[in-house]
């Protein structure tokens, strides 16, 4: 699968200069020539990028996650996935996070999507519906992790995103906001989350 990088609308300059490095954001400023004559200091973070996994069942179910975090005080319940590790294609990040959070592999992903989330940092979620899922080990969580499986039916994961959708990426909400004013979107959608057909 060859999976193209989005390009940013606002990219970060070559001669943007690294001020900050953390744990997961770097921080870039650069002089920006304004309209009137002008120089004023801009500023971006780069952070790695994302992927997120909706695996379809052999059941029809959509298999989605309810994960604890330290330090937080909501459960977030949506889509597997995680950081790109540097240097990891990003269908081995998809596949790697599948198989992490819930032990399952895939035959086939899709890419449903790939967007940058906000023009202030240079960051892409990428993400999959994955089919032809198969459970091949326990789930391998790191230590800041909790995580409790949710399968779902289509319908009720409809009903969740357009009930919720501060809790779900905002592009995959516009996707099934569309498909529930337009019955054409929606069987399109229903398609794309049906299980693989056994051969």
């Amino acid at each position: 699968m060859n999976i193209q990088r989005p390009k940013s609308k606002q990219p970060i300059p070559k001669h943007a200069q690294k001020v900050f490095k953390g744990v997961m954001f770097d921080t870039y400023q650069w002089e920006q020539d304004m309209y009137d004559g002008t120089k004023k200091t801009f500023e971006k973070l780069i952070r790695p990028d994302t992927v997120s996994i909706f695996p379809v069942m052999n059941d029809g179910k959509i298999l989605l996650i309810e994960e604890e975090q330290p330090g937080s005080n909501s459960v977030y319940l949506g889509p597997s996935g995680g950081r790109v590790d540097e240097g990891e294609d990003i269908l081995e990040a998809a596949q790697r996070e599948l198989l992490e959070e819930t032990g399952c592999e895939a035959q086939e992903f899709i890419l449903l999507d790939a967007h940058h989330p906000t023009t202030k940092i240079d960051w892409v979620v990428y993400t999959f519906i994955a089919k032809g899922i198969k459970k091949v080990a326990d789930a391998h969580l790191d230590g800041g992790e909790k995580i409790k499986l949710s399968p779902v039916t289509f319908n009720e994961l409809v009903g969740m995103i357009i009930g919720h959708p501060t809790a779900f990426d905002k592009e995959i909400v516009v996707k099934f906001f569309e498909a529930k004013l337009d019955p054409k979107k929606m069987e399109e959608l229903k398609e794309l989350f049906k299980p693989l057909k056994s051969k």
